[in-house]
């Protein structure tokens, strides 16, 4: 399988930056962590714009290998940059900053008007930066470097400096990129809602080190990372569509050959997609519970005991299939039951949120 594979390390000042991983050449890549962990630094080192030390290879492409004296200048990588500030071109109207890259191209996979359409950026093709919101902006910056035909998208926070509801209307663009575009794309970002509808794949980043690194669903539901000390902490599973309850307006999910079923739109039966479901709303027990409002049972098998952030509470990993759920209960509760590893559990799930 082809990889993006990084290792880096940077003195600025008090703060080092080692970071060392691989992740797979497709689909999203998060960078994930609070501020101050490095996660801007690592970008920009990726780019190039950021002067580290070490590796830095896409597949067959090398773009710095010091071991080797290789050194690619940013200019000559072939990548596509957006920031949180769009710094958009302010005397082009819209589509002179869309045609900059795309002029500077001979190899064009991506059509002009697909970005268009896909962006919605139509509208906006005649106007001029000072006259659009964050958001819009923001679209023309991810329309522009994916006219740029680049071989990786670097996204730094692209939500950061828009208020809630100009940010998801642009979560559904960004939802769109690895389809739009099929290539891979590195998104950094402290926000957890954001890597849980976007990523595939999760680096997490603490003090300028690695502390994890793997497939989106595997770090969400390990119970052993700070993720999970999170109030908003959960699992995110891959599930398939069944079908759709017309009368009650109900998505019938399929996973490890039990079902869910989740409120909302109508999506198309065989897809695959995905759901969360927060640890706080799961409770267990050890037989079927008996009829409630509580639509979703999961029965499934204990695969860990860990102590939670509050003294008084456990968190609960349990395994459904191949895929795991993480139910936060009190230690009275896990002692009562008692809650140990391979005991079989059903879970009880409050809600289900769909979210891609």
């Amino acid at each position: 399988m082809n990889t993006l594979a990084v290792q880096l390390r940077l003195q600025r000042g008090d703060f080092a930056l080692d970071a060392e991983w691989s992740a797979p050449a497709r689909g999203v890549t998060a960078l994930f962590g609070p501020s101050g962990a490095g996660k801007t630094t690592l970008l920009r080192a990726i780019a190039g714009l950021e002067r580290g030390m070490g590796m830095v290879k896409l597949a067959r492409q090398c773009w710095q290998d010091d071991a080797r004296g290789l050194f690619v200048p940013p200019s000559q990588r072939g990548l596509g940059v957006v920031f949180q500030d769009a710094h958009l071109f302010t005397h082009l109207s819209v589509r002179g900053n869309l045609e900059y890259g795309w002029r500077r191209v001979t190899q064009r996979p991506l059509a002009f008007e697909a970005v268009v359409e896909s962006l919605d950026l139509g509208p906006l093709l005649t106007r001029r930066p000072a006259g659009l919101s964050g958001g819009e902006r923001q679209r023309v910056a991810l329309g522009r470097a994916l006219l740029a035909q680049p071989c990786l998208l670097l996204l730094d926070e692209p939500l950061a400096a828009l208020d809630r509801e100009r940010r998801d209307q642009i979560l559904p663009y960004l939802e769109r990129l690895p389809v739009l575009a099929d290539i891979p794309i590195v998104y950094v970002t402290h926000a957890l809602d954001e890597v849980v509808r976007l990523a595939d794949h999760m680096v997490l980043l603490d003090a300028g080190r690695v502390s994890a690194q793997g497939p989106l669903t595997t770090l969400l539901a390990r119970p052993d990372l700070p993720l999970a000390r999170r109030d908003d902490a959960g699992a995110v599973l891959e599930v398939t569509v069944a079908g759709h309850d017309e009368h009650y307006h109900l998505a019938h999910l399929h996973l490890a050959g039990q079902s869910l079923y989740v409120t909302g739109p109508a999506p198309a039966s065989g897809a695959r997609l995905r759901v969360q479901i927060h640890a706080r709303d799961v409770s267990l027990a050890l037989a079927p519970p008996t009829p409630s409002t509580i639509l979703n049972v999961l029965r499934g098998t204990v695969s860990s005991v860990t102590p939670a952030s509050h003294a008084g509470q456990v968190m609960v990993g349990v395994q459904v299939g191949e895929q795991h759920l993480l139910a936060r209960i009190t230690r009275k509760s896990a002692d009562q039951l008692p809650v140990q590893p391979g005991l079989t559990v059903y879970a009880q799930i409050k809600s289900v949120a769909l979210v891609g």
